[in-house]
């Protein structure tokens, strides 16, 4: 069995280089497979291998001041669903170009799995007020599954997001939003940024889809949530689509 983890933490780096040039050497000793973004605003880990070493590696990484609040989204595959290693060194985990929005000052709000599954059971949030889903990935990811009725855009990339919401900001209003996507990421910066652009009642799904289908399930969600590894996407209970032996490059 091996043992696949998603994880990411915004946390000021200064010394990214030095972070990425020790991450490499650990990870490429213990055989460990996936792909690492280091950057000035923090990490980012898809990693798979055994599972004893890659728990490991995520103690490993918690012993470091900066990482002892990292959460990580486990699930389980026969293979391994990478070809090889990759430590990256980036300017952001992911680029949005828009001036002013740092993840590591502050979070926008959050809503943890299980209320979201309730807010949805109810048709309500806990304030009364309408619920609309707003999906910040690409059509590419969302044509694997979605929540119902989510809010779509008809985005290639993550920067043409701030366009694509615009036309629908009337519709918005008086409305609790909240963003989400495959594992926390892109929905984390969105709201942030709607916040600064006068969207109002804005939420992030915390620990995006993947969070969601580990802890509550696929309640409310169809299909299944595309991954950036060779399994392609997960259904509700974290299983690959697909599963075959994969050679290292």
């Amino acid at each position: 069995m091996v043992l696949n983890l998603a994880a990411y933490h915004f946390v000021a780096i200064a010394d990214a280089d030095a972070l990425a040039d020790r991450l490499r050497e650990r990870l490429t000793a213990d055989a460990l497979r996936g792909t690492v973004l280091v950057t000035p605003e923090g990490i980012n880990l898809f990693l798979a291998g055994a599972p004893d070493v890659l728990r490991g590696v995520v103690a490993w990484l918690r012993s470091d001041a900066r990482f002892a609040g990292l959460v990580v989204k486990w699930s389980e595959s026969e293979h391994l669903p990478f070809k090889r290693l990759r430590v990256k060194r980036k300017r952001e985990i992911i680029t949005f170009r828009k001036d002013g929005l740092d993840p590591v000052a502050a979070r926008a709000p959050v809503v943890d799995p299980p209320t979201l599954k309730r807010w949805l059971e109810q048709g309500r949030d806990d304030a009364g007020r309408e619920l609309v889903l707003v999906d910040t990935r690409n059509v590419q990811e969302i044509d694997h599954g979605t929540f119902e009725g989510a809010l779509t855009l008809p985005i290639a990339k993550f920067t043409e997001l701030p366009d694509a919401l615009e036309p629908h900001r009337e519709a918005l209003r008086d409305k609790t939003i909240v963003s989400f996507c495959t594992g926390g990421i892109r929905c984390e910066k969105a709201a942030i940024w709607m916040q600064q652009a006068g969207y109002e009642h804005v939420r992030q799904l915390d620990g995006g889809i993947l969070g969601y289908f580990e802890q509550v399930g696929g309640y409310g969600y169809r299909d299944r949530c595309f991954v950036f590894d060779e399994r392609v996407a997960l259904d509700p209970h974290l299983k690959p689509l697909h599963d075959e032996p994969i050679a290292a490059v």
